[in-house]
């Protein structure tokens, strides 16, 4: 019997509750005193060690701290400070996570005056494409779920890029038939890794169905914040440094990015960014169709043809532009223990992968082996415990790096995702663990011949995520991307244009001349990892009951395993949300290598993990242990009788806020 149910009944009681009034009874954080319900954000310390932050903001890595040092082509953007002892807020009716601070005050305001989730989603979005550019914004795509509480409803949208229609097979691979050499510099930071934006048509679609303000006031904080300016924060710093060589190669992104010695601009300087407050202000004026058609739509397709510095240029199209849709999918919905876990379809692979995890998971008692020393840090987890979870990982892995890509290009095996989220199937994968020694790689299930071949993983390392929950019930898990840091580095109009093709296979067929499911072909939308999540209550006939988690997490290919840690933690080991954010960062892919993060402080990464008896213990059951540091960006938010309580990812400089619980 398949795991996977359907969508349609929901949270029978309303979270509706007093909201606070007047200006001053706004938005507060995991900074301000929770027993005042007029809090305004209070620069009130939360028990952290980390350096105290500017006003408004949450405690972030010291201004200046250097980022650690990565290799970026593997890593989801630089690793920065951990806020250490970050504690969980509480609030009333409605609550928003998201990467900076600025842009959570923001969407909260909308909450606090009435608006939905949906409503939020925008404001967030629009502005952390200004505080946090090298992770998301308006040139790139997104995966959203909405729960609907008026109609009982979990709906998936997809804002995924799409190639152009004149992408070949060979698009990322070569020039051209004649000329067969990399794209210049390389696949990257050429107009090549261009596709066509997709946010902006999700977010209108979205918010035509579930919005409540005008479409056109969402806009005013972004517009706001590009023509008065803000103060550059440390970890836009340490990027901004760590790509000022491949920013300096745009003449747009070189003049905002950089100072005109070719520097890279530091923490606290003042950006401001009139381009795109006038960007943000034709599509508010003009809605979506102002984006995909028009000067902003010329402007698009005249960056990634542009060819300066000897950068191979793309060929996106206005037709190419004109014509994108977002898309309406069924949303990806599975039990687990006594919950059922929502997640993204293709094409994204991070629902799938995330309940094949689960999945099988589900085989083994979890509950006896939580983190020891449970802290605000969330403790240290246990070697059985991420054994058996890495375990899991990698053979859920296995199957997508085979088998999942775009569903309306490339069928699943049956024709259906059931048949990789089979009970019985994935209680075989269970069987393949031994509880003592890693398999270091797994092999996919065998559905018969299947003229497919594995690929390599996305990257996706320019991402951010966003939870929001409403006064009216609703809630939204929505991950956004432009794919590496700062995307392509094409700037045009104030924004970055992502590089999500190369979330493609550059190889068009595998080693024994299958074709690949990730390969490149026209229209097409890359394979993701993005694993936006809504959990609910099951009952024990099977139904949907209420809302109880939204969580999700940037990452790249880790963002799988980021949000299968945190929902073990918090279905599993009864963690609060913050305690399951804050904890150890672990998991792996299909490969040897597991990893630990080293930058948590429960962690001893010294010699390379040699004197911690965690590691130790993973290494002696054949695990290749990596301690590098690991760049998450979770939030997570659980209903409470009370209302609601969040956390925040220490790693980043992400903010929780709502209404005090009073």
């Amino acid at each position: 019997m398949g795991r996977v149910s359907g969508v349609g009944i929901g949270i029978r009681a309303s979270l509706a509750a007093a909201l606070c009034v007047g200006m001053l009874a706004a938005c507060s954080s995991d900074e301000a005193p929770q027993s005042d319900p007029a809090a305004t954000c209070a620069d009130v310390p939360n028990g952290t060690t980390a350096a105290a932050p500017p006003p408004g903001l949450n405690p972030a890595p010291p201004a200046g701290a250097p980022p650690t040092s990565q290799n970026l082509a593997t890593n989801p953007e630089i690793a920065t400070a951990y806020r250490s002892g970050m504690v969980p807020v509480d609030t009333a009716s409605y609550a928003v996570s998201t990467a900076n601070p600025i842009s959570t005050r923001a969407a909260c305001d909308v909450l606090r005056d009435g608006g939905t989730a949906a409503d939020a989603l925008i404001v967030a979005q629009t502005v952390l494409g200004i505080v946090e550019p090298q992770s998301s914004g308006i040139g790139g795509g997104a995966f959203l779920l909405y729960y609907d509480a008026e109609k009982n409803s979990v709906e998936a949208y997809d804002g995924r890029e799409v190639a152009p229609m004149s992408a070949t097979e060979n698009y990322l691979r070569w020039i051209s038939d004649a000329d067969r050499t990399e794209p210049k510099p390389d696949a990257r930071a050429s107009g090549r890794s261009i596709g066509v934006p997709g946010v902006v048509r999700m977010l209108e679609l979205a918010h035509r169905e579930h919005g409540r303000n005008e479409w056109r006031e969402l806009f005013d904080p972004a517009v706001s914040l590009a023509d008065q300016g803000f103060e550059i924060s440390p970890r836009m710093a340490g990027q901004i440094a760590a790509s000022a060589p491949e920013l300096a190669v745009d003449e747009e992104s070189k003049a905002y990015f950089l100072n005109p010695d070719g520097s890279p601009k530091p923490a606290g300087t003042k950006l401001t960014n009139p381009a795109l407050a006038k960007t943000l202000g034709a599509i508010a004026s003009g809605g979506a169709e102002a984006f995909y058609t028009g000067a902003i739509a010329q402007s698009i397709v005249d960056s990634t043809a542009n060819a300066s510095g000897g950068r191979t240029p793309g060929h996106i199209t206005l037709d190419d532009l004109a014509n994108y849709q977002a898309k309406k999918r069924t949303a990806l919905c599975t039990p687990y223990r006594d919950h059922e876990v929502c997640g993204m379809p293709n094409p994204s692979s991070g629902g799938t992968a995330v309940a094949a995890t689960l999945g099988i998971l589900e085989n083994f008692d979890l509950s006896a082996s939580g983190p020891t020393n449970l802290d605000a840090n969330g403790g240290k987890p246990t070697a059985e415990a991420v054994h058996l979870i890495s375990e899991a990982e990698r053979l859920a892995y296995a199957d997508r790096d085979k088998y999942v890509a775009d569903s309306d290009f490339v069928p699943l095996p049956g024709n259906s995702v059931d048949t990789l989220l089979d009970d019985d199937y994935l209680k075989r994968r269970a069987e393949l663990i031994d509880p003592g020694k890693s398999m270091g790689t797994a092999k996919p299930g065998d559905f018969g011949p299947v003229p497919l071949g594995v690929q390599p993983q996305d990257k996706e390392h320019g991402t951010s995520h966003i939870s929001v929950a409403d006064k009216y019930g609703n809630v939204a898990s929505m991950t956004t991307t432009v794919e590496s840091a700062f995307g392509s580095f094409h700037m045009t109009e104030g924004f970055v244009l992502n590089n999500q093709l190369t979330d493609f296979s550059a190889q068009p067929v595998g080693p024994d001349g299958a074709p690949l499911a990730n390969r490149v072909e026209p229209g097409k939308r890359p394979r993701s990892s993005m694993a936006p999540t809504l959990v609910f209550s099951r009952g024990d006939d099977g139904t949907r009951g209420d809302v109880e988690f939204v969580t999700g997490s940037p990452g790249g290919s880790v963002i799988i395993q980021f949000v299968v840690k945190t929902l073990v933690g918090m279905l599993d080991w009864g963690m609060n949300p913050q305690q399951a954010v804050s904890g150890v960062d672990f998991g792996a892919a299909n490969t040897p290598v597991t990893g630990v993060g080293g930058e948590h402080p429960n962690i001893n990464a010294a010699r390379d993990g040699a004197d911690d008896p965690l590691i130790a213990q993973l290494r002696a059951m054949g695990h290749q242990v990596s301690v590098a540091p690991q760049s998450s960006g979770l939030s997570a938010l659980q209903r409470v009788d009370a209302g609601w309580v969040g956390g925040a990812d220490p790693r980043r400089e992400g903010a929780v806020m709502g209404d005090g619980t009073g």
